[in-house]
């Protein structure tokens, strides 16, 4: 596999850079890559997506779509940094490494470096965990501004990177997700707040095998010991095979994980990549060993689901929202534009269930 040099690896890149950069990939490969921006912030810094595939520039029927989100918290950025260096790993690598080639012809893979590039903008190199940047320009934590499971409290103001990641999720058909954070090392997967004294999904057992998944494909993540003490961190925990459920590990109401999940039925998870918020420049290869074969084996997690195409028995056609169930566990789905579809599975014996007013109820067996 080819990969990106030392000098190329070992530099952040501003708002500026990153455009420059993103845009000379897209020049570059424009078989297999186009940029878009899904609005801007408050700041009207354009919030960038690069999507990678074969034919990118639009959904294919039956192609999953993936999406990796970085720098929510605009002082956490290496998640920023591991996402350019990663499209561009998958960009080169294309036509000569086979695994790489296949996954990008198979899946539609969409990069956001950053949700937050006006906080980027005010944090500052070298800060390990308190620092300016980690709120958007309104002052406001990103991770805490989508709509909440939880009734009561004082009603969110959504913040335009917030609103502009829903339309997009809304948007596009996404089946898995992961969202970059910073300041500690191990991976958290919803419910990130307690409802009636439970924080587990009713897909508990798929979040735990795609969150360990990641964990285990890092360097060190998944080892026993104490997170970051003595690291720069504040993260004194040694959870085992280094994932959380989000609620047991701390409570956070109003984050983008758990929206997604209920919402969009989109299955995220938090990885939190390292110890230091912004750490210096010449720490970054180092991380990006770390976290390379991670980023690229979690991608690779989207095919492994039941999916398939609701079609009408008369005319052929896809049928769209039409509700897919999974052993009645669970978040229960419905089919695309185009009647395709795809649920996260483990290995086992199913029942899937797809009721629309065309089809009643019908059910089949499947063994995966």
């Amino acid at each position: 596999m080819k990969d990106l040099t030392e000098e190329e690896i070992a530099k952040h890149h501003n708002y500026a850079n990153m455009t420059a950069y993103l845009k000379k990939l897209a020049e570059e490969f424009p078989e297999l890559c186009t940029l878009n921006s899904i609005g801007k912030s408050v700041e009207g810094r354009e919030l960038w997506v690069l999507v990678i595939s074969k034919n990118p520039k639009h959904h294919i029927p039956g192609k999953p779509e993936f999406k990796y989100v970085a720098n929510m918290h605009g002082n956490e950025v290496f998640g920023r940094e591991a996402l350019l260096r990663l499209a561009k790993l998958l960009l080169i690598n294309y036509g000569s490494n086979e695994y790489l080639t296949k996954l990008v012809d198979t899946t539609r893979i969409h990069i956001m470096p950053s949700m937050n590039p006006d906080g980027y903008e005010r944090a500052r190199e070298g800060d390990q965990m308190i620092g300016p940047g980690r709120d958007n320009a309104n002052g406001i934590d990103l991770n805490r501004n989508f709509p909440k499971r939880k009734v009561g409290g004082a009603p969110v103001q959504v913040q335009p990177e917030t609103l502009r990641i829903m339309e997009w999720s809304k948007s596009v058909p996404f089946v898995l997700s992961a969202n970059l954070h910073g300041g500690t090392n191990i991976v958290n997967y919803p419910f990130d707040d307690f409802q009636h004294g439970r924080s587990r999904t009713g897909d508990h057992d798929i979040f735990v095998t795609l969150a360990y998944s990641y964990a285990r494909a890092h360097s060190n993540m998944y080892k026993r010991g104490m997170r970051c003490a003595g690291n720069g961190g504040e993260d004194f925990s040694d959870p085992p095979k280094g994932i959380t459920n989000g609620a047991e590990w701390y409570e956070v109401s109003g984050g983008m994980q758990d929206w997604m999940y209920l919402v969009p039925g989109c299955f995220e998870i938090t990885i939190e990549t390292n110890c230091a918020k912004f750490p210096w420049a010449k720490e970054l290869p180092q991380f990006w060993n770390d976290h390379k074969f991670a980023l690229i084996r979690y991608m690779d997690l989207i095919h492994h689901t039941i999916h398939g195409f609701i079609l009408d028995e008369q005319t052929g056609k896809g049928i769209a929202n039409a509700t897919i169930s999974v052993n009645s566990r669970g978040k229960i789905l419905k089919s695309y534009e185009y009647g395709d579809y795809w649920r996260l599975i483990t290995p086992g014996t199913y029942e899937v269930y797809y009721i629309d007013r065309v089809l009643k109820n019908r059910n089949f067996g499947f063994d995966f």
